[in-house]
């Protein structure tokens, strides 16, 4: 039988804490056998923070209709300047030594993720991702360089974490995540490593890194050496249905409309359509437009989902065209 885990999401004003109503509303639709706690970390003002990052009240009392929790956390590291901080600092909202898998906020649940078989003795994330970081330069020193530079820091062996099916210097040698979902036994000891490492490399990177950028790569830079120091690696296929029939990393609305299959639209329009739900959502202009107003139909209408344009840019750069890009 899988093992019970509690999941997080970040909750923070502004665009986040509508994604983190549809988020956990998605949950209850699609896996209501979960019996894990939800909770929403939400980062408190502070002097990290220029702007109150805290959530209306009225989406935290629709969090918690939806028997989400709703638990604060102060940022000591990132706050204001690099907000994907809060994933990092946000772990220590969670209960120590209880399993947890964390979600970017801009996730769909579309199946009942209760049943996946996590091993959580062997952390791993999300292999949704393109070779983003680090980035090509005429006077970069290569793939291995700035890796091994890396795991050399923190005293961790390089070597292993190769996937030596993969060609010297071809990005998908070198482990790699997109930080959109992790997983691992211990929120306190994996959040306590992520935020040593992050803060590390952010303040003190090695040579090799001196022209590479960390804004807002720093999470996905950090994430890899985490996940090997604690005995991680890649998920394995039991976990196929992350990313796949079970949740789904829109990102961004116009893009999910774009992109995403008959089921995923479905499950979002289904899981936006009661009152309770649509009061809140339509106060947020990608929602009301996009959701409710049909705008998001005809941004898939643009496009043919069998033979999608290769890079993100391209279509996002035709949903611009047609003037129905919003974020």
């Amino acid at each position: 039988m899988p093992q019970p885990f509690n999941i997080m999401i970040v909750g923070q004003g502004g665009r986040l804490q509508y994604e983190a109503l549809v988020f956990v509303a998605s949950l209850r639709a699609h896996a209501p056998g979960f019996a894990g706690r939800m909770i929403v970390a939400e980062p408190q003002p502070g002097p990290l923070w220029q702007d109150d990052p805290r959530m209306t009240p009225e989406i935290t009392a629709a969090l918690v209709a939806l028997e989400a929790e709703v638990v604060p956390f102060t940022a000591q590291h990132f706050g204001q300047a690099y907000p994907h901080g809060n994933k990092i600092e946000g772990l220590q909202a969670l209960p120590a030594g209880a399993p947890f898998v964390f979600f970017d906020s801009d996730t769909l649940i579309t199946g009942d993720i209760s049943t996946v078989p996590f091993d959580f003795t062997r952390p791993a994330a999300s292999m949704n991702r393109t070779g983003t970081w680090p980035v090509e330069d005429l006077y970069w020193p290569g793939y291995t360089a700035i890796w091994q530079s890396l795991y050399d820091k923190f005293g961790l062996d390089f070597a292993s974490s190769l996937d030596l099916s993969q060609p010297d210097e071809f990005w998908e040698r070198y482990l790699y995540f997109n930080a959109g979902w992790f997983y691992g036994a211990d929120p306190a000891q994996f959040g306590a490593l992520f935020t040593k490492y992050a803060v590390a490399i952010r303040d003190a990177p090695p040579p090799e890194l001196v022209i590479q950028p960390l804004d807002p790569w720093l999470d996905q830079v950090a994430l890899p050496l985490v996940i090997h120091a604690l005995k991680g690696g890649r998920p394995d296929a039991a976990l196929a249905g992350l990313d796949g029939d079970l949740t789904c990393h829109y990102r961004l609305l116009p893009l999910l409309y774009a992109r995403g299959s008959d089921a995923q639209i479905a499950a979002l329009e289904q899981v936006c359509a009661p009152n309770k739900i649509k009061k809140h959502l339509r106060q947020h202009p990608p929602f009301k437009r996009m959701v409710y107003q049909g705008q998001g139909q005809k941004v898939r209408a643009l496009f043919d989902r069998a033979n999608l344009p290769r890079h993100e840019r391209a279509i996002r750069n035709q949903i611009r065209a047609a003037g129905y890009w919003m974020r």
